[in-house]
């Protein structure tokens, strides 16, 4: 077996000792047994997986038994893993060196594979791209877009990052993916847990944490305006619509916002979604509606977060850190 015919697994562990004084690597889920037992399929894989946790949601069943299926059966003998481990923050390259056992032994990591560990190298020889890639939030997964870089560093051809005049190209890529995930995740949380009022409700508490005064409608009372916000005591008034509807917003929904505004009024629609063109150019032509889409509103958020009310912080959870900031020419 060529290197090009074989893959690069991932895995993730919370024992780092099991993995390195034990040479295996091995994932938990011990209450599902010896998955040896279960049909060579897909199919039977999930439906053990129900079987045993009948909460759990149909996206993580398929993803948990799916990634059980690749290290029972798909894994073999020579292909390569590799295994961040966080208590030396080290970079742990193996081969494959056993078929799948079922070790009821173990307290929590009972599904095991033998490995040979063939090298044990600091974080910064690897491009921040490769890093970010083998940061999964699965436990165990295929290595694709940067597994030319693992390979290499098991042949000694790629130079250290550190102390040398390496310029990472991969940062900026990175960076840019780390952000657009959050995004992503902001505003799928938003989708899944506010619909109607509740939104509303949120978009009042955002406009607070951004130093407006608001009130918002009374369930059932819509008139074309959920919110009336202020900057302060005094006019001008903004009327605020807001829509948590998947599609685009047409230009007739902005219009009822229009005609539901008093003279002196200002205008502010918001939706998770975005606008359509003919929506687009009506508020083009109308100055005094700001139009605010989903990406818009999550950039928001992220600006005004640490105001927000705790119980839309538990919501969306977010964790401040600081990532590279790469400086365009």
């Amino acid at each position: 077996m060529t290197n090009e015919d074989k893959r690069i697994w991932g895995i993730h562990t919370r024992n780092d000792d099991l993995f390195l004084n034990n040479k295996v690597v091995a994932i938990g889920w011990r209450e599902l047994g010896n998955l040896s037992e279960i049909d060579n399929n897909r199919n039977a894989f999930k439906k053990k997986y129900i079987q045993v946790f009948s909460d759990d949601t149909k996206g993580r069943v398929s993803v948990v038994a799916g990634m059980l299926y690749r290290f029972c059966h798909e894994v073999q003998i020579g292909d390569y893993v590799v295994f961040p481990s966080k208590s030396n923050r080290e970079v742990n390259i193996g081969v494959i060196d056993g078929n799948y056992v079922y070790d009821p032994n173990q307290i929590e990591y009972v599904q095991t594979r033998k490995v040979k560990w063939l090298k044990h190298l600091p974080r910064t020889a690897f491009s921040q791209g490769a890093l970010y890639e083998i940061g999964s939030a699965m436990t165990f997964f295929e290595v694709k877009n940067y597994a030319d870089e693992f390979l290499a560093a098991l042949n000694n051809t790629k130079k250290t990052i550190e102390g040398s005049d390496y310029e990472d190209d991969t940062v900026a890529a990175t960076t840019e993916e780390i952000i657009e995930n959050t995004k992503d995740f902001i505003l799928k949380e938003l989708s899944r847990n506010l619909k109607g009022y509740a939104l509303e409700e949120f978009i009042a508490n955002l406009l607070q944490a951004m130093g407006y005064r608001t009130k918002v409608s009374q369930q059932g009372g819509d008139s074309g305006i959920d919110i009336i916000a202020y900057k302060d005591e005094l006019p001008p008034r903004i009327a605020v619509q807001v829509k948590s509807q998947d599609s685009d917003i047409k230009e007739t929904v902005i219009q009822s916002l229009k005609g539901a505004m008093m003279p002196g009024d200002y205008g502010l629609f918001v939706t998770l979604s975005n606008y359509t063109k003919n929506a687009q150019q009506f508020l083009k032509a109308n100055p005094i509606i700001r139009g605010i889409n989903g990406t818009e509103l999550v950039d928001l958020i992220l600006k005004y977060y640490s105001s927000l009310e705790e119980k839309y912080k538990k919501m969306i959870p977010l964790k401040m850190v600081y990532i590279p900031v790469v400086e365009k020419d």
